[in-house]
């Protein structure tokens, strides 16, 4: 299975605070290696609603589907914000616990990465080219990169 090409088609990033669950699609991310744990490098940008939960409590999942059945949920998502939606709610999604965090998954034929952040860091619009700071970054609206120690990843149904 080539995880990374169904990344590239969208995935659902959730977290949650207190009671509220948000979701939002990403398309961007890297698994690897690093200090001796499996990582999920989630980017997540300045702006997004999402950011505030993932600061304050250092978790998420993310549910990468492994079929076009999400296709309006995830375009939703990734066009909507969490200030103005409950786009669980909006979009019909069915949560599953996580096994090994405090935040849900979207329930649909996927693989599920549950992870706790490690280490976040500001992406440094001087150490980037110029030509991707131009193409990606024009606004200043940089990601963080939360490096999310991978606690269990799995399929789901």
């Amino acid at each position: 299975m080539d995880i990374m090409n169904y990344l590239r088609k969208g995935a659902f990033l959730t977290t949650k605070d207190g009671d509220r669950v948000n979701t939002m699609t990403i398309s961007w991310g890297n698994v690897g290696i690093e200090w001796n744990n499996d990582v999920f490098i989630a980017m997540v940008r300045d702006s997004r609603f999402t950011k505030i939960a993932l600061d304050k409590t250092g978790e998420f999942t993310v549910t990468v589907p492994l079929d076009d059945s999400m296709k309006k949920a995830l375009a939703f998502c990734g066009s909507k914000s969490g200030r103005d939606y409950d786009k669980i709610k909006e979009c019909g999604l069915e949560l599953a616990d996580g096994k090994t965090v405090d935040v849900p998954v979207i329930k649909c034929k996927s693989v599920v990465f549950e992870c706790r952040v490690m280490y976040a860091q500001r992406m440094d619009e001087n150490c980037m080219s110029p030509e991707f700071k131009k193409m990606f970054y024009d606004s200043g609206d940089v990601h963080t990169l939360y490096h999310g120690e991978i606690l269990a990843v799995y399929e789901a149904e």
